[in-house]
């Protein structure tokens, strides 16, 4: 059966604009998908990062004393007592922090491997600041020093400790902790236990 003429004259527009429009479209829907977003899968804001900042030795001195006096604490005025043990125990922590920090370094870092002797300015310094104040140190010099080592402890082989390497080729371990609260009964005896028992995990010995 023959198509009217208005519908045959009409078919070749037809085909024409949909030969133009119909890729155009379909290339649209393509570039620019519809799709919908719920509350919960909104695009969160992008957060900087928290700038950093250095300190000299005296900013690290005035952070270490806020730290350690709570500016907003009521008992700072109101507690005369409390006011001044916070005093001496930030007197107590500026004299023992050089050398804490030393071993710590000596002990934790690179410096030394296991069974390396301390350099002379290091044995110096743990001979005077920490040795002569174990409460057995007569017992660990023994005929005397040779050097002082740093290796395995003999029964906890993950930690490290200090050795005194005696002239008859003993070597003995000793903790820098007894010798540290040692000094601090010694030199602060009023304050030594509260600082001791606060700081310290092991207070006896």
């Amino acid at each position: 059966m023959a198509a009217p003429p208005l519908l045959g004259r009409a078919i070749p527009h037809l085909r024409l604009h949909l030969q133009t429009t119909l890729p155009a479209a379909v290339c649209l829907l393509i570039r620019r998908p519809c799709y919908t977003t719920t509350a919960s899968e909104s695009p969160k804001p992008i957060r900087k990062p928290p700038s950093t900042t250095t300190y000299d030795d005296d900013d690290k001195a005035s952070l270490l004393t806020t730290k350690r006096h709570p500016p907003k604490d009521p008992r700072w005025e109101n507690d005369p007592d409390y006011r001044k043990w916070k005093d001496k125990e930030a007197e107590i922590f500026l004299d023992i922090d050089p050398i804490t920090l030393l071993i710590k370094d000596i002990l934790h870092s690179d410096r030394y491997m296991d069974g390396q002797q301390l350099t002379p300015t290091d044995e110096k310094m743990v001979v005077q600041k920490l040795l002569a104040f174990h409460p057995h140190s007569e017992d660990k010099i023994g005929c005397g020093i040779d050097s002082i080592m740093v290796d395995r402890h003999p029964q906890f082989r993950n930690s490290r400790c200090l050795f005194v390497v005696r002239t008859d080729g003993v070597w003995i371990d000793f903790s820098y902790q007894k010798c540290i609260r040692a000094y601090i009964r010694q030199k602060y005896p009023s304050y030594a236990e509260r600082f001791i028992k606060e700081h310290y995990k092991r207070s006896s010995g």
